[in-house]
């Protein structure tokens, strides 16, 4: 059975005051647009930013006088400071509040893009891609919470997934912008033209977004004690078996395409795909607040779909294509759904989970590489299919068997009431 823990030097569960909710037009019903479009433009520029270099390879090369497998490693490099700095960076700054917060994370993009296009050595340039990495994992621990934090509690779900658009609008349209204006004038200017994103968004933030308090002080929940939270160890193993699977695919789907010889141009799949994606995120936020449980096996079945398509029938261009769509409406909403029930089961700690789901994130960017490279040489591009399939079923399992904590069924509002709000162990 679980109990409630009490952590010595906390309130108990009694104790403790619930999150802060909004008031005036959120308390009425009305999601703050204005404020949740400058998280989503927030997103957009993290995502344009972590993606950029992979548009960009033979121009990074070219200019810091590097290989262009080198230049591939500028996308690790970023991975690997999110990864380093999610979970430290939001236990230093739990107490701080919001708005100054956010600001400051986007300052450093700000900072990080300057100086990668000032760079003039490949030291430097990595260096610049691990502090944006850096500043990637402090936004994406922080922005679930605060877009939550100043919606009405019942449409949390929905206006999560307004400020989580601004990632596939990034990765169907942003990136492939980006590379086509590195053509036209360069590397260089592609990275200061996101300084110049990043100090208009910070504008708008100032103007548009509400502040919030951080948490109360006190003691911290241990990161292991979030992770024996009930539900948090589904979500997680959820969210890197999808995007493991997911990367797997969407890293190596230049080979993949060559080798099926499909009409077309790899980036019009990307674009088709991220189109989809667009309408995918729609769904979920039509959605997520009722349905979430079934949203979630919805897209994990839509994206098995996908792999079946493309293992037995890749070659066949309407097959081949109409497989794309559905894998870019699965994974559209994958990152709200996979947010919000992490959040709802974390509770008063959403923000260190909302971190470890950040770093669980990009290890499966990394592991998608990886796993990826060792098919390509040893089973050859066929095997992509099939070893997303074995994800998305293990993925899947896990959803099914995780009825009552991580994916409860019913709407969220009523989970709500009823999940557990603070740290509990089994026993």
């Amino acid at each position: 059975m679980t109990v409630p823990e009490v952590i010595p030097g906390e309130p108990d569960a009694r104790e403790r005051k619930t999150p802060q909710r909004p008031g005036g037009a959120e308390a009425a019903g009305r999601l703050p647009w204005s404020a949740l479009l400058a998280m989503a433009a927030t997103g957009f520029v993290i995502i344009v930013t972590e993606t950029a270099p992979a548009g960009l390879l033979p121009q990074l090369a070219a200019g810091l006088g590097i290989s262009q497998a080198s230049a591939g490693q500028l996308v690790s490099a970023y991975a690997l400071g999110t990864v380093v700095a999610a979970v430290p960076a939001i236990r230093l700054t739990r107490q701080v509040r919001r708005k100054p917060l956010l600001l400051s994370g986007i300052a450093g993009f700000v900072v990080a893009n300057t100086a990668t296009a000032l760079a003039d050595d490949y030291v430097m340039a990595m260096v610049a891609r691990l502090i944006a990495g850096a500043f990637s994992g402090l936004l994406w621990g922080m922005i679930a919470g605060y877009a939550r934090a100043i919606v009405p509690s019942a449409a949390a779900g929905r206006g999560l997934a307004v400020a989580m658009a601004g990632t596939p609008v990034a990765l169907s349209l942003g990136t492939p912008l980006g590379s086509f204006a590195g053509t036209l004038v360069g590397w260089r200017w592609t990275f200061a033209a996101l300084s110049v994103l990043s100090l208009a968004l910070i504008g708008w933030v100032v103007a548009a977004v509400p502040d919030r308090p951080g948490q109360s002080s006190g003691p911290s929940t241990p990161v292991l004690r979030v992770a024996r939270i009930p539900g948090i160890a589904p979500v997680l193993f959820v969210v890197f078996a999808w995007m493991l699977a997911h990367n797997v695919l969407y890293t190596y789907i230049a080979p993949y395409f060559a080798y099926v010889g499909v009409p077309g141009r790899a980036d019009l799949v990307l674009l088709v795909f991220g189109l989809a994606a667009l309408a995918g995120i729609w769904c979920t936020g039509r959605g997520i607040d009722r349905a979430l449980r079934k949203l979630v096996l919805a897209s994990l079945a839509g994206f098995a779909l996908t792999a079946v398509l493309l293992g037995l029938w890749g070659d066949v261009p309407s097959l081949f294509y109409l497989a794309t769509v559905l894998w870019g409406g699965a994974f559209g909403g994958a990152a709200t759904q996979l947010q919000t029930a992490s959040a709802d089961a974390a509770g008063a700690e959403t923000d260190v989970a909302q971190a470890m789901l950040t770093t669980v994130f990009n290890l499966a960017i990394f592991g998608g590489g990886a796993l990826g490279a060792t098919l390509l040489e040893t089973a050859g591009p066929t095997s992509f299919p099939w070893a997303v399939a074995a994800l998305v079923a293990l993925a899947s399992t896990t959803v099914l068997l995780s009825r009552r904590h991580g994916f409860p069924s019913g709407p969220r509002a009523e989970n709500e009431t009823t999940l557990p709000r603070e740290s509990h162990v089994s026993h």
